[in-house]
């Protein structure tokens, strides 16, 4: 209290939900606002599942040609222009060291819901939408993007397997290594005084408190807490559910996997995304560390239960999957197994995905090509968040975080 008697920030307890970026952006800034925030998470550590276990790509909207609306692209474009500018305040590092080095390669697959006009007249409006809007700076490169481009024929030969390959564009898109981002942050919310850890600690229920607004039930105890930001990745459905707000609509919550690829010499492979569908993409962060996906191999689970269980991976289990996912790599693009050759590390992670809209990505009608109904919804005192895209979340944290401030 105030010498008034009014409840300031330092007053006001806040939970949040889940610790992995968008858990961590949003303790961090509401923290730095000087609220006093308790962060929750079933891993020993944070930024430990799916937000240090994927692809980290920053979107511009490339990939979402299955979206002509470009809907899609305007809701990802704020968050992904902003993506560095946030991280680096949050950590107050320079992420430079995990941006990947090269502009990403899309390869229009012969199956693909999107044929090659398709595509290069939604990557025409997008760059018209992003040049007239004064989008095309700062990005994470620090620099001006060079807009898209389609590959000539030599281009397109060198990369891409043309029995399964029938056009190639080069855009502005890139990612960063996931694992170094997660380091940073993770070690930010073990620095930051106002923030408490309650990390091995899965949340069970929400129920009304008493003293307090909320009382969060966890197995290994409780606590009762004025705000609570909900940024589970899975289970938030059924957390939602106890606060009051009942889930409407179909959802997918899938979990994938991927390989992350160490190799005992540099390798030059582009940066490359099969699309639009359930294909596969490679990052090449710095020519040792890659991430390879090809979709049917990492999909291990695909449900609309409220709080699926992850799926256990075993070694036999990831071997299948790193191999599978070579196999589907390189029937586009024959130069991946290089990356395979050279390993000298392969892990097999990855972590759930959640998505509103359900089917399956080879369907040009399914919900899921248009990613841009994500945010937050509402109740008394609690904020449950869709965060949308790892590219998203710390662009959407600092929009939370003003709202609860009062900003």
């Amino acid at each position: 209290m105030n010498a008034k008697g009014t409840r300031t920030r330092r007053d006001v307890e806040v939970a949040v939900l889940g610790a992995g970026i968008m858990g961590c952006a949003t303790s961090l800034f509401l923290a730095r606002e000087g609220f006093h925030v308790t962060l929750f998470d079933e891993a020993p550590a944070a930024m430990a599942r799916a937000s240090r276990w994927n692809e980290g790509k920053i979107h511009l909207g490339y990939l979402y040609s299955g979206d002509p609306s470009l809907q899609t692209a305007r809701r990802l474009l704020p968050g992904g222009l902003a993506f560095r500018r946030l991280i680096e305040e949050l950590t107050a590092t320079s992420i430079a060291d995990a941006v990947g080095r090269d502009d990403d390669t899309f390869l229009v697959h012969h199956d693909s819901v999107a044929p090659p006009d398709v595509v290069a007249h939604y990557f025409a409006a997008l760059d018209a939408m992003i040049v007239s809007a004064g989008m095309d700076r700062h990005y994470l490169t620090g620099e001006d993007c060079a807009l898209s481009r389609p590959l000539a024929g030599a281009e397109l030969a060198a990369v891409a397997d043309p029995a399964t390959i029938v056009a190639g564009f080069r855009t502005p898109e890139r990612s960063v290594r996931t694992n170094l981002v997660a380091d940073l942050l993770a070690n930010s919310t073990a620095a930051e005084p106002k923030l408490s850890l309650r990390l091995g600690e899965r949340v069970n229920s929400l129920r009304p408190g008493g003293r307090r607004r909320w009382r969060v039930q966890t197995n290994a105890g409780s606590g009762e807490f004025d705000i609570v930001v909900n940024a589970l990745w899975n289970g938030r459905l059924g957390i939602d559910a106890g606060a009051g707000l009942q889930p409407e609509g179909r959802w997918s919550n899938r979990y994938r996997v991927s390989a992350f690829i160490t190799t005992t010499h540099p390798v030059d492979h582009p940066s490359a995304v099969v699309c639009t569908g359930p294909f596969g993409d490679v990052k090449n962060y710095d020519g040792r560390h890659f991430y390879l996906s090809w979709y049917e191999a990492g999909l291990l689970l695909d449900s609309n239960a409220l709080d699926p269980e992850a799926p256990v991976v075993t070694a036999a289990h990831a071997k299948a999957i790193e191999l599978a996912t070579r196999d589907g790599l390189a029937s586009t693009m024959p130069g991946v197994e290089r990356i395979f050759a050279a390993a000298a590390e392969v892990a097999v992670e990855g972590g759930f995905v959640f998505a509103r809209g359900g089917g399956t990505l080879a369907d040009p009608a399914s919900p899921l090509h248009r990613r841009d109904a994500f945010g937050v919804t509402r109740g008394d005192g609690y904020f449950s968040v869709d965060t949308g895209k790892y590219s998203t979340a710390p662009w959407l944290a600092r929009r939370l975080a003003d709202e609860i401030a009062g900003r």
